[in-house]
């Protein structure tokens, strides 16, 4: 018997996610030897994703999006990766690394109706946990389909992204560089600023502080890579250039937004008039496995440079709070069973 941490997603936000209020920690005793596992596995957790994905699914069920709403009163569901410690699989072996959609807890049972949630993974590299959720999982895979699978970016373009900083951000803007564009980037704070530079960001500013609209003016541009929405992407259209390509990856500036506060875009016309190719993607409908293999690579080698922000152990949701305000600073990501 062990004491089980989780992380349970407690009443739908109308707006902000609220710690304690909408996510809360609670402790309970789980027993791995005996715990029904119905075809599955135990996995000891190692890492846990926090992405601003999730924000989508914390809504009511009559609402339909790509994604399943979470279950209110359930443990919050998120990619995470560890170590299979009591398997009822045949195709799932005691010591293997899993990485896939888990309860996020110290201790969880996938069972053989979620295994499609998930797969085995090797991690020959011997990457840290927090990297396989990070700089080679979810996020850098959707770094890499949007420049290349959805953007078709190539060298001697000029491309903006915005929340640079950020887990898909950072990514994007050192494999763009290392393709030979030239990577405009925006970000929160200058700290946040200072490390797009280290990164090798051509032209980096701080959004709150400067003018989005005079950088994007002063350094023409027709690929933008669109994390944030609402303002920003109406500046864009604004000032990205003839038969420019929008890859739309996220709004996090309208994920905490009520409804009667979301933005309203004024310059959509733009998309006629420049013949703009605007395309969003959702990567899972996409195969990965050949960017996997690059990215592990890079990362290895120390060629991609990865801002994790870490927290030992789960908290009461401080961590999504932060990560959707802004105030966290890279790859957002729990570290458990250390």
């Amino acid at each position: 018997m062990v004491q089980n941490e989780v992380l349970v997603y407690t009443a739908t936000p109308e707006g902000k996610v609220v710690p304690k209020t909408h996510l809360k920690k609670e402790t309970s005793e789980f027993d791995v030897d005996s715990v029904s596992l119905n075809g599955g596995f135990v996995l000891k957790t190692k890492a846990l994703s926090l992405d601003p994905y999730l924000k989508g699914r914390m809504r009511k069920p009559e609402v339909k999006s790509y994604s399943p709403p979470l279950e209110v009163g359930k443990p919050l569901e998120t990619l995470g990766v560890g170590e299979v410690v009591r398997s009822d699989s045949p195709d799932v072996k005691v010591g293997s690394i899993w990485r896939g959609l888990i309860d996020a807890a110290d201790y969880s049972v996938v069972s053989g109706i979620g295994l499609h949630k998930g797969k085995v993974i090797q991690n020959e590299e011997q990457l840290p946990w927090t990297n396989l959720v990070g700089s080679v999982g979810m996020p850098s895979m959707t770094a890499m389909v949007g420049l290349f699978d959805v953007g078709k970016c190539k060298a001697g373009e000029t491309i903006f992204i915005s929340a640079a900083s950020g887990a898909v951000g950072q990514i994007a803007c050192q494999i763009a560089k290392r393709e030979g564009l030239k990577v405009l980037g925006s970000a929160g704070s200058d700290e946040k600023v200072k490390h797009l530079k280290e990164i090798g960001v051509d032209v980096a500013w701080n959004y709150k502080t400067e003018d989005t609209r005079k950088f994007l003016e002063e350094n023409p541009f027709t690929k933008y890579f669109d994390n944030v929405g609402g303002e920003t992407l109406d500046t864009v259209l604004e000032t990205i250039g003839q038969k420019g390509v929008i890859i739309s990856c996220g709004a996090i500036s309208q994920y905490s937004v009520t409804p009667s506060e979301r933005y309203r875009l004024g310059n959509t016309m733009q998309v006629v008039a420049k013949s703009i190719r605007w395309e969003g993607f959702i990567v899972s409908n996409f195969d990965t496995t050949e960017h996997e293999k690059t990215l592990r690579k890079l990362v290895k080698a120390g060629d991609i440079k990865i801002k994790e922000h870490v927290v030992d152990g789960l908290d009461n949701g401080e961590a999504f709070r932060d990560l959707l305000d802004g105030t966290a600073h890279g790859k957002v990501v729990y570290s458990v069973n250390k």
